[in-house]
C-alpha cells in the first residue's frame, strides 16, 4: 500500500521553490509602499485601485485562459461562485485595503493583513462549528497582542484616525479570509490558478467599472505619469507577479512552508516603509512584529 505521507521536494526543486516563495512575499510587501507613495502624488483610493487593476486585467484574464485550457466550461453555478468570491476575495479585500492605507502606515497595514490565517481559524469556529484548540487559541493571543502594541504605536504617531484606517484594513483581511474559507470546493472543481485568474478578473472589472462609474472615461487623462508608472508597477510586481510566484511555490513545497516563507513580508515591508516613506523604525514596531509572526508560526505548526 502507497504512503499518503508527501515525499520531501528534490534539493533542486525545493531551492526554486523557496526563491519562488520569497519573491512572491517581497512582491505583496510593496504593494502598500506603492499605494503611499501614489497618495504623495494626490491619488485617491479609487483612482489607484481602479488604475492598477486595469493593468493587471490582460494578465489575469491571460492566466485564466491558460489554466482552463483542455478543461469543461464553466457550468452556471461556477460562475456564481466565481462572481462572489472575486467580489469578496478580491475586488472588496482590495478596496478596503487601500481606502485604509490613507490613514495608517504600510508596516501596520501589513502586520494587519498577515493575520490572514488566524481570521479563517476564527471564522470557521464561528460559521463553521470547527473547533479551535488551546494551543491555537495561545497563538492567536500571541499575535493579537502584537497587533495591539503596533496599534498603539500607530495612536501616537498618526492620530485618532488611525481607529478607522485599522478596521478598514481589518475588513480587507476578513473578506479576503471568507474567500479562503469558503474557495475550497471551487478550487478542487476548477484548480488553484484558474479560479484565481477568473475571480482576479471579475475583481478588476468591477474595479475599472467602480473607476469608470465615479470618476468618468476622461479622468485618466488627469492623472499624473507618475502615479501610472506607479500603477503598472503596482500591478505587475506586487499583484500578478506574486500570486503566480506563490502559486508555483506551493506547487513545489507545500502551502506550510510557502506560508512561513510569506513572513518575509512584513519585515519587508517595514524595512521599505522606513527607507522609502520615512516611517518610525521602533523597538515597539519591530517586537509587535515578532509577536504577530511567532504567534503565526506557532498556529501553523499547532494545526
Amino acid at each position: 500500500m502507497q504512503s499518503s505521507t508527501p515525499h520531501p521536494a528534490p534539493p533542486r526543486r525545493a531551492w526554486i521553490g523557496l526563491l519562488m516563495a520569497s519573491l512572491g512575499a517581497l512582491g505583496f510587501s510593496g504593494k502598500a509602499i506603492i499605494v503611499k507613495l501614489g497618495y504623495r502624488h494626490g491619488a485617491d483610493a479609487i483612482t489607484l485601485l481602479g488604475l492598477r487593476m486595469l493593468f493587471a486585467l490582460p494578465l489575469f484574464l491571460g492566466l485564466a485562459w491558460w489554466a482552463g485550457r483542455g478543461r469543461a466550461a464553466l457550468t452556471r453555478r461556477d460562475w456564481w461562485a466565481v462572481i462572489g468570491l472575486g467580489f469578496s476575495g478580491y475586488y472588496l479585500a482590495s478596496f478596503l485595503d487601500f481606502a485604509g492605507l490613507a490613514y495608517i502606515s504600510a508596516s501596520f497595514e501589513r502586520l494587519i493583513l498577515y493575520l490572514n490565517p488566524t481570521l479563517v481559524l476564527l471564522l470557521g469556529w464561528l460559521l463553521l462549528g470547527r473547533r479551535v484548540g488551546a494551543r491555537q487559541g495561545a497563538a492567536l493571543a500571541i499575535s493579537y497582542a502584537g497587533v495591539l502594541w503596533v496599534f498603539a504605536q500607530e495612536l501616537h504617531w498618526q492620530g485618532e484616525h488611525v481607529w478607522l484606517g485599522a478596521l478598514l484594513v481589518l475588513g480587507s483581511a476578513i473578506s479576503y479570509a471568507l474567500y479562503l474559507l469558503f474557495s475550497g470546493e471551487e478550487v478542487h472543481r476548477l484548480g488553484a490558478m484558474r479560479l484565481t485568474g477568473l475571480a482576479t478578473s471579475v475583481a478588476c472589472l468591477l474595479c475599472v467599472g467602480q473607476y469608470l462609474l465615479l470618476r468618468g472615461p476622461g479622468a485618466i487623462a488627469q492623472v499624473p505619469a507618475a502615479v501610472l508608472q506607479l500603477s503598472v508597477l503596482n500591478a505587475v510586481l506586487s499583484t500578478f507577479a506574486p500570486v503566480l510566484l506563490v502559486m508555483l511555490a506551493i506547487e513545489r513545497l507545500g502551502a506550510a512552508v510557502a506560508a512561513q516563507t510569506g513572513m518575509l513580508g512584513p519585515m519587508a515591508t517595514i524595512a521599505l516603509g522606513a527607507w522609502l516613506l520615512d516611517e518610525p523604525l521602533t523597538t515597539g514596531v519591530l517586537g509587535g512584529t515578532v509577536l504577530v509572526l511567532g504567534g503565526i508560526l506557532l498556529l501553523n505548526r499547532w494545526r
